[in-house]
């Protein structure tokens, strides 16, 4: 099988589309500081809500 120059050009700007893409998905700001409850017991493993922020859900968060 050969595949001609522009072809291959293209698949690679499609497949690096697609990464950027992927690599684009998440959330914005800054990573949920522990809370202080959390931190004295060492346990940081959960989130906590910080007051007066708002959890918008997204359309991938029940596969996390």
């Amino acid at each position: 099988m050969q595949t001609s120059l522009p072809h291959l050009i293209r698949l690679t700007v499609v497949f690096a589309v697609i990464g950027l893409a992927v690599a684009g998905c998440g959330r914005k700001g800054d990573l949920d500081p522990p809370s202080a409850m959390a931190t004295k017991e060492g346990d940081v493993s959960k989130p906590t809500k910080q007051p007066g922020a708002v959890d918008k859900p997204f359309l991938l968060d029940p596969l996390l």
